[in-house]
């Protein structure tokens, strides 16, 4: 692990400043935010991440989970997830983040991670986390090993010549099918990001993965509040039972209405590049009748694009089973 400075913030604003502060002392100083630093310290140990400036958030007041005027939910970028799961707020109302969080990680794990490094988890791709191998997104422009290499577990959805890694999180996938907002504030404000948004596609840039600015933090995240009767549920296939990162998973929010889908979202993990939003999944589904012949129509248009690696084919067939069992679940009479 190499040097880095440490210091504490003691408000928003503080650690935005102090962020300001090193890139400005120092042209291209890396800096990064601590909170439960389930992901951080792991990647520093592995020379993965080499922050020249380490700023303690974990201290500060946004751990807070709670009921908005409109119905929606606020939550604190530094909530844990284990509290973020259990709060009633969040298994009664939207179960499928609930689930995906439980269903993430280890207990131990899930009592440190926060909102908001969850948000910001990395690949677990193995030429990523490992410096003897060139990667497009740790070393841009020194290639992507796993095209030809060791690609079970990696994306077929938005993928590109530079890179195939998934995006590891649970708790994304449930926040995009949630329609989520993240909100942040940076040297040039406050801004708040559709979670559709939030994420960038690898495309020729894989090394940059989302849209926050050198300094951004976040520092909650908002849910709009679901229709009336809204179902939701998350399903994760995995090589194992605990512990273990989907292979494919499904979040789906659906409401019916005499009969047929009035409303539905749905969202895929461990296929994507990203937390992948199935809009054609959704175009499929909605006014039509919760039925499997449905069902399997619209995970035809989900993974229709599907761009499966030399190891990964059986993703297409797992992921559609996925979400033809997500949905038949969710749809099920109480």
């Amino acid at each position: 692990m190499d040097m880095f400075q440490l210091s504490r913030a003691n408000g928003v604003s503080d650690a935005i400043a102090a962020a300001a502060a090193s890139a400005t002392a120092q042209q291209g100083a890396q800096v990064r935010f601590l909170a439960g630093g389930t992901t951080l310290l792991d990647l520093m140990k592995l020379n993965v991440e080499r922050p020249t400036r380490v700023i303690d958030i974990s201290r500060l007041p946004l751990e807070r989970i709670e009921a908005l005027p409109d119905g929606g939910v606020k939550i604190g970028s530094t909530a844990r997830n284990a509290d973020l799961a259990l709060h009633p707020l969040i298994r009664e109302s939207y179960a499928v983040l609930s689930q995906a969080l439980l269903a993430g990680a280890s207990a131990q794990l899930r009592n440190m991670a926060t909102t908001g490094g969850n948000l910001l988890q990395r690949t677990r791709c193995v030429y990523f986390r490992d410096t003897a191998m060139p990667c497009n997104k740790r070393d841009p422009g020194s290639g992507c090993p796993a095209i030809q290499g060791f690609n079970r577990t990696l994306a077929i959805l938005g993928t590109s010549d530079a890179c195939i890694a998934t995006n590891p999180s649970d708790m994304n996938v449930a926040l995009t099918a949630l329609d989520a907002t993240i909100h942040v504030e940076g040297t040039s404000g406050a801004r708040s990001i559709a979670i559709d948004d939030f994420f960038l596609l690898p495309g020729a840039t894989p090394q940059r993965e989302n849209v926050l600015d050198p300094g951004d933090l976040i520092t909650h995240v908002t849910l709009p509040p679901l229709p009336v009767g809204a179902r939701s549920v998350y399903l994760k296939l995995r090589d194992r039972a605990s512990y273990e990162f989907a292979l494919a998973s499904a979040a789906v929010v659906v409401t019916l209405d005499g009969g047929r889908i009035a409303h539905a979202r749905v969202a895929l993990g461990g296929v994507g590049t990203r937390p992948w939003h199935a809009l054609e999944a959704e175009a499929v589904l909605k006014g039509a009748t919760p039925d499997t012949a449905t069902f399997r129509k619209a995970a035809d248009a989900a993974l229709a694009n599907a761009k499966p690696q030399s190891q990964n084919g059986f993703k297409v067939e797992l992921a559609r089973r996925c979400i033809v069992h997500a949905l038949s679940h969710a749809t099920a009479t109480p």
